[in-house]
């Protein structure tokens, strides 16, 4: 859930590691005419950067980011793999004026994606709620994932599926905006996406069972995401790994770059073999 609250530490995160990779910083990640492009999907113009070829990798950044998110990511995983970096719906330069948003509904818009690209099925990296869209696509269209990695994601908004410190801060948050005039577009926009974690998602546990791919759950052990909500995700999941970070807060792709895009890439590349 990467609301306003962690945005400054995710901005002071990226900019320690850019500077010490001026060659990563010099592209401009969410903002790049030379590759750039829209899609038509459900009604939504989605926004699209890909880098790279092979294998299809479809990246989904989390709540109140965009596809640059993953400036520490697609240098990584480009040299072998094409990869599909896109702005969610009602993210980024995805504009979508509508009321209505939901994880279901945004897995969908992903599926359709990937069909106006003709990629029949794709490996999917989704970081917080990236991670919720990459498990309920997943779900809802399973013949499009070969494997996902899901880090930070959880599957209900309690104080069960967060840390109860960041559950009332969304709950003080909600309480002080819920009769506010909202004027602008994108007041409006802004309401939306924070309902949609302080509502969403609803997954059950059984539902995960519709899971046919192999999955690797991600979660740092100083997560949003309690350490236990994060284990039982992956004991729902039939054919999952499960990876706790150690000395990680919620952006893990962020903090142990190296060591998650290696253990990601890994994950990738190898048949699945749990014991």
């Amino acid at each position: 859930m990467v609301l306003k609250k962690l945005l400054f530490i995710l901005s002071a995160s990226l900019g320690f590691i850019q500077a010490g990779h001026g060659q990563e910083k010099s592209i401009p990640y969410g903002n790049n005419a030379a590759t750039g492009k829209y899609y038509d999907v459900r009604g939504v113009k989605l926004y699209t950067e890909v880098y790279g070829t092979g294998k299809p990798l479809l990246l989904i950044h989390g709540n109140g980011g965009s596809l640059d998110n993953f400036g520490q990511t697609i240098p990584y995983f480009s040299k072998k793999y094409k990869v599909i970096a896109v702005d969610s719906r009602a993210h980024g330069k995805s504009r979508d004026d509508r009321d209505s948003l939901s994880f279901e509904m945004m897995a969908d818009d992903f599926a359709g994606l990937l069909d106006a690209m003709h990629v029949d099925s794709a490996y999917v990296i989704g970081w917080s709620d990236g991670g919720i869209n990459a498990i309920e696509l997943a779900m809802r269209h399973p013949n499009k994932v070969i494997k996902f990695a899901a880090t930070g994601a959880n599957l209900w908004p309690d104080s069960t599926g967060l840390i109860p410190s960041y559950w009332k801060y969304e709950q003080k948050e909600y309480n002080a905006r819920k009769n506010a005039v909202l004027k602008t577009t994108k007041e409006k926009n802004d309401w939306k996406i924070f309902l949609l974690d302080w509502f969403q998602p609803n997954i059950k546990l059984p539902e995960l069972k519709a899971i046919k791919c192999p999955a690797l759950i991600i979660g740092g052990d100083h997560d949003l995401i309690p350490v236990q909500h994060t284990v039982t995700i992956a004991q729902n999941i039939p054919r999952s790994y499960l990876w706790i970070v150690p000395n990680s807060g919620h952006p893990t792709l962020i903090e142990h770059r190296d060591e998650f895009n290696k253990i990601v890439d890994d994950f990738f590349e190898k048949p699945f073999n749990k014991r």
